[in-house]
């Protein structure tokens, strides 16, 4: 039973450590001083079935990916042209996204454990991200 439950919230417990300690990492070289850190973050998370899309050989899903992968990253664009809170928007859809894909698109090359994990990541980013909007620690964020 232990190691049921282990296994069930592992990726979830490394997602939300992770998403933590790049902002940590992130905040403390200053790569999060510039509006586009986040931004960027996001497309690249988006970016990430496609390539799963690839790994499994189907181009339908290469194709359905892609345009889904494209929502986001224009999402990410608008935040970072007028206002951050798009991309607080944008993460946070992206994790429920992640939690319900599979019940949308098939896509053979998603690991097990990815929807999980990238759910914890993206809620996890879009949590910090919101904080540090309302704490106004850099006005470069808002």
């Amino acid at each position: 039973m232990y190691e049921e439950l282990k296994q069930m919230l592992w990726p979830f417990v490394v997602g939300l450590v992770l998403s933590g300690g790049v902002a940590l990492f992130a905040r403390q070289v200053g790569l999060d001083r510039d509006r586009a850190f986040y931004p960027t973050v996001m497309i690249v998370i988006a970016l990430y079935y496609v390539l799963f899309a690839v790994m499994s050989g189907s181009v339908r899903t290469v194709v359905i990916e892609s345009v889904v992968m494209t929502l986001f990253a224009a999402a990410a664009v608008a935040g970072f042209k007028s206002s951050t809170w798009f991309v607080v928007a944008a993460l946070a859809g992206h994790g429920v996204f992640d939690a319900v894909h599979g019940s949308f698109i098939e896509n053979a090359g998603v690991p097990a454990w990815w929807p999980a994990w990238c759910f914890a990541y993206d809620v996890g980013a879009a949590a910090i991200l919101a904080w540090m909007i309302t704490r106004q620690r850099r006005g470069a964020l808002s």
